[in-house]
């Protein structure tokens, strides 16, 4: 399957639609319709001490994260993990996981999502008035979310949310 996108194939840095709050943003790099549904690409920035989702799984799509700047955080069905600029993080579907900038700069990461489709509960959340996406995040995306085990961890480790 070819990409359907007419696009240009560069995308320069500082390009594409961002959205969200100064505490944490999405850069949309690749729509998974760009892609035939097979990818989706999406560039998260994240100040220091910032929880960038509520715990949650998801059954449909893995996630992989590449660190581009900063120091990040993430939880594996209660394992904490650290990885830096350069390290790959990989996150499989139906396990339980969050991510926060544990740094004391800017966080950012570039998450791969295959197959794409979550990309669009980033933009719904990011959009204004969006945090109401989270509740139909089960049944419209597959994603279910923790919220003791989120509040458990944004008490212990002091975290900022989104």
């Amino acid at each position: 399957m070819e990409f359907t996108t007419t696009a240009p194939r560069v995308l320069a840095a500082g390009q594409g639609l961002v959205l969200g709050a100064p505490e944490a943003t999405d850069r949309f790099v690749l729509d998974s319709a760009e892609a035939g549904g097979r990818l989706a690409v999406v560039e998260h920035t994240i100040a220091p001490g910032v929880l960038a989702a509520p715990v949650h799984r998801h059954e449909r799509e893995d996630e992989y994260s590449f660190v581009i700047e900063g120091r990040v955080g993430a939880m594996f069905d209660g394992e904490e993990v650290y990885a830096t600029a350069g390290d790959f993080v990989r996150k499989p579907r139906g396990e339980w996981h969050t991510f926060w900038n544990a740094g004391d700069g800017p966080l950012r990461i570039l998450e791969l999502i295959t197959p794409g489709g979550l990309e669009e509960l980033f933009r719904a959340i990011d959009a204004p008035g969006g945090a109401g996406a989270l509740d139909d995040a089960e049944s419209r995306y597959g994603c279910s979310i923790d919220e003791d085990a989120t509040a458990a961890l944004i008490e212990r480790l002091g975290l900022g949310t989104w």
